[in-house]
C-alpha cells in the first residue's frame, strides 16, 4: 500500500528515476512530520528498504522505544541477510 502511495505502483523497477526521487522525497517529508509512532517507524523501515533511511539514533532522537525497534530491525535484517 504504501509503495502505491508513493510510486503509484508496487513494482519500483517501473518507476521512473524522477517519480522515483519525487516519492522518496515526499517519504522524508512524511516521516519529518508523523506523529503517530506506528505511522513513523513504518515510513522509517521504508525509508531504510529504500537506503535513503537515516540512522536510528538521528530518526527517533527523543523517541527510545522507537530508537529501540529500529535497532532491533536493523539487527534482525542484517541475520537474515539484507543489508
Amino acid at each position: 500500500m504504501m509503495l502505491d502511495h508513493y510510486f503509484h505502483t508496487a513494482d519500483l523497477d517501473q518507476v521512473a528515476p524522477d517519480l522515483l526521487a519525487r516519492g522518496m522525497e515526499q517519504i522524508g517529508l512524511d516521516f519529518g512530520v508523523e506523529q503517530e509512532p506506528g505511522r513513523k517507524f513504518a515510513l522509517w523501515v521504508l525509508m531504510e528498504a529504500l537506503g535513503t533511511a537515516p540512522p536510528p539514533a538521528a530518526s527517533f532522537e527523543k523517541e527510545p522505544k522507537l530508537r529501540a525497534a529500529a535497532e532491533d530491525w536493523l539487527r534482525a535484517t542484517r541475520r537474515m541477510g539484507h543489508e
